[in-house]
């Protein structure tokens, strides 16, 4: 047995024993059932943990992560991650969070081939396509990737916004807010992108944007 491997299993008793040292019912109650009023879609980097990101516990963050946090519609993992926690366990929240320096963006700004992973990619440079004149008027190599980074969030939440799933809970009254926001490595604050979708009204208002 590796030295990390045996790390990480010591590392789990560990954090059982200092949960039952705070509440010995601590996982009697985890064990009931959830009702987390988020769902998080955020990129598969080790770097962005959502829980604690916000600073949220165990059962308060239903979590969907991928390369770039992209809301593809034929992404059947997505969807049925969307599904089960708009329609089963009704969030009220759900927060696309990209972060900073991604590399699954910075990807899909050249033309490298990098294997597999060029498939999934696509969907991003399709966002730098829909952008390119203000993107392409961006000098500095830096800026231009920050707001690459942006644009992507902001996209992946108005593709939220037009899913089915979405749709459907707006047309029934259902709470449902959509947000975008972005995760700085550095310093570990989040920036709201002001991208706040509670119905189909908001998003009528987002198309009348010009980047």
């Amino acid at each position: 047995m590796s030295d990390f491997y045996k790390k990480i299993i010591d590392g789990n008793r560990k954090w059982v024993e200092s949960k039952i040292n705070q509440d010995p019912k601590y996982f009697e109650k985890l064990a009931e059932g959830q009702s987390p009023p988020l769902l998080w879609i955020g990129c598969s980097d080790s770097r962005v943990p959502a829980n604690e990101v916000i600073g949220a516990q165990p059962g308060e963050v239903f979590v969907h992560r991928n390369i770039a946090n992209m809301v593809v519609h034929s992404d059947m993992n997505m969807l049925s991650v969307l599904d089960y926690a708009v329609n089963v366990l009704k969030v009220k929240h759900v927060i696309v969070c990209g972060h900073y320096g991604c590399g699954g963006v910075k990807a899909a700004m050249g033309n490298d081939s990098i294997g597999l992973i060029d498939n999934w990619i696509r969907h991003i440079k399709d966002v730098y396509r829909h952008h390119h004149h203000y993107l392409d008027s961006i000098l500095d190599e830096k800026e231009r990737f920050d707001a690459f980074v942006e644009l992507n969030v902001k996209e992946q939440v108005y593709d939220l916004a037009k899913t089915s799933i979405v749709q459907g809970a707006w047309r029934n009254g259902q709470d449902l807010c959509l947000h975008g926001w972005v995760y700085r490595l550095n310093s570990g604050i989040v920036k709201d992108l002001e991208v706040n979708l509670c119905g189909n009204e908001d998003l009528d208002q987002v198309y009348q944007l010009k980047f």
